[in-house]
C-alpha cells in the first residue's frame, strides 16, 4: 500500500468566508473520489482544527493499493477535474509526501 499526503496553503487573498467554502469544496471533491478511482482505498481531507503553529491550510491523507495505483490516480479524469476545479485555482503552495507502507 502507498500513502499519498498533500499539504496545501490557500491563497492569502481569499477572505475567511471564501477559504471556508474552498476547504469544503476540496474536502467534498477529494473524499468523493473513493469508489470512483480504481485503487484509491481511503481519503481524509483535514480542514478544521488547524493550530496557529501550522504553515499549511489543508491536508490530504490518502491510501492507495500500490505505486501503480497512485500513478493512475494522478491522471484519472475524476481526480484531474477536482484538482483543476477545486484545488489549483485557490492554492499557492503544495507539498507532497508519498511512501510505501
Amino acid at each position: 500500500m502507498v500513502k499519498h499526503i498533500i499539504l496545501w496553503t490557500l491563497n492569502p487573498e481569499l477572505s475567511e468566508e471564501e477559504k471556508t467554502a474552498v476547504k469544503a469544496g476540496i474536502k467534498e471533491g477529494l473524499e468523493g473520489l473513493v469508489g470512483r478511482v480504481p485503487g484509491l482505498l481511503d481519503v481524509k481531507v483535514h480542514v478544521d482544527g488547524r493550530l496557529a503553529s501550522s504553515n499549511a491550510d489543508v491536508m490530504l491523507d490518502s491510501t492507495l493499493e500500490s505505486a501503480e495505483a497512485l500513478k493512475a490516480y494522478a491522471t484519472h479524469p475524476a481526480h484531474v477535474a477536482v484538482a483543476n476545479g477545486k484545488v489549483r485555482p485557490y492554492t499557492v503552495q503544495r507539498a507532497c509526501l508519498d511512501f510505501e507502507l
